[in-house]
């Protein structure tokens, strides 16, 4: 598998995948079950050769984690970085779904829907 670089063209439907479907993430604190629209978006590739945000290595910034759009491979910084690049792709393109790159993380995030997105069992 090939890893994908910032701005690289980029095909979920080839993407290896650790789960292909999602689930939404119970929440006791909305009225409404929450709902998603997005929970075909593809999981993070097996295989990200040294992921990380772009737009904060061309500043010198670091960042605390690293988001991966489902649906054109941009890597991007979490919102509690100094950058907040994940938000700011899903802001300037409509992208819905940011996947988190941490290790510690299973989850992704939906930008259209603000709701967390578990891996789908089974």
């Amino acid at each position: 598998m090939t890893a994908h670089a910032p701005g690289d063209a980029f095909d979920p439907a080839t993407t290896e995948s650790f789960h292909a479907l999602w689930r939404v993430a119970p929440d006791a604190g909305r009225l409404a079950p929450p709902l998603c629209t997005h929970l075909d978006a593809p999981a993070v590739p097996r295989h990200l050769a040294g992921p990380a945000c772009a737009q904060c290595l061309a500043r010198g910034w670091t960042w605390r984690r690293l988001r991966w759009c489902a649906t054109c491979g941009h890597v991007g910084c979490c919102d509690s970085s100094r950058g907040g690049h994940a938000f700011g792709h899903h802001v300037d393109s409509g992208h819905p779904v940011a996947v988190s790159l941490a290790a510690d993380e299973d989850w992704a995030w939906c930008f259209a829907d603000e709701v967390f997105l578990l891996p789908a069992v089974g």
